[in-house]
């Protein structure tokens, strides 16, 4: 529905918006000077976890994500909270100080924010970071013959759901809440820092891998391919779509994205399903020459971040998306 509201508003012409919302990039960028300019972002949804704490840290990473994915700094936040009339106090505390805890340790001040009453709570962050006008890493610059790189596991939203119905193992919610409170910071902090030849960069969030990956395609102009056997699963990701706990976004990004995406026979329906789960604060998708592939992959895991490789990029071409065993 969003997508097709966009496309009808005019668009505004400022030469000094580097990054709009023309290819559904994780941020907008606005350039202030030749060396200098801002990135921004916003983000906030319901609990996904019953620990208030852990939710603040989820919000959070979440929100500090499409920072990082355009190769930015975060440097600072405004809070956003709706919460009931009769809410218990302790759960709003709870709740921003998990959140601050991330930011602080993103080096992110926290410099306000926004609260109403509502029945429903929500919490997320607006974030503002930095970057040079030139090293932008936006989702529209992948290249043929590039390689892609993951770095994390997915199956957030399918175990989220378990956990809603209360019938999800405790090794199945420690794995995701440790994966939706792990920053992207030092993913990001490698490929600004490497020398690589990294060319275009997403987060992997709402729209699941698959939906991320078509809007790198599309924006970039190429085809992926994606190595499902190689894509890396949470525990308990498989399991839970094999008992039905498949959230609505998923169903909604599978309809809306299916028409583009070819998948080989022989891969299992469970897997397949998997990429399309949306995830939160899910891992970075890079687009990174092929003669560097390799030693990206392996300075990333020098620095804790569980990156493989899950694909590669090819002219385009017809499937937009090929789904390969």
């Amino acid at each position: 529905m969003l997508d097709s509201v966009l496309g009808k508003l005019a668009r505004q012409h400022d030469p000094n918006v580097l990054v709009g919302f023309d290819t559904a990039d994780d941020a907008g960028v606005y350039q202030l000077t030749p060396e200098l300019a801002l990135v921004q972002t916003v983000d906030f949804f319901t609990p996904i976890v019953d620990d208030p704490f852990v939710f603040g840290q989820i919000a959070a990473t979440n929100a500090l994500s499409d920072i990082y994915a355009m190769g930015g700094r975060p440097i600072s936040a405004l809070t956003l909270v709706c919460f009931p009339d009769k809410g218990d106090p302790k759960v709003l505390e709870e709740m921003l100080a998990g959140g601050l805890s991330k930011m602080i340790e993103a080096g992110c001040t926290v410099i306000g924010g926004h609260s109403i009453r509502d029945d429903e709570l929500k919490l997320g962050y607006s974030v503002t970071g930095t970057i040079h006008p030139q090293k932008i890493l936006a989702n529209s610059a992948a290249q043929a013959g590039d390689r892609l790189i993951f770095t994390k596991a997915i199956g957030t939203g399918v175990i989220s759901t378990a956990i809603k119905r209360a019938d999800a193992d405790f090794t199945w919610i420690r794995a995701a809440v440790h994966s939706m409170t792990t920053l992207n910071k030092a993913a990001a902090e490698v490929v600004a820092a490497g020398g690589f030849g990294v060319h275009s960069m997403t987060d992997v969030t709402g729209f699941g891998l698959i939906g991320h990956a078509r809007e790198m395609a599309a924006g970039s102009g190429v085809s992926l391919r994606i190595r499902a056997s190689q894509v890396p699963l949470l525990p308990g990701a498989l399991e839970c779509v094999h008992h039905g706990y498949v959230p609505g976004g998923l169903k909604a990004n599978r309809q809306f994205i299916e028409g583009c995406v070819e998948a080989e026979d022989g891969i299992a329906p469970d897997l397949l399903t998997l990429l399309y789960d949306p995830q939160t604060a899910g891992g970075l998708l890079i687009s990174v020459a092929a003669a560097d592939a390799e030693r990206l992959a392996a300075e990333l895991q020098n620095a804790c971040v569980d990156a493989v490789e899950i694909g590669q990029v090819v002219a385009k071409q017809k499937p937009l998306i090929a789904v390969v065993r």
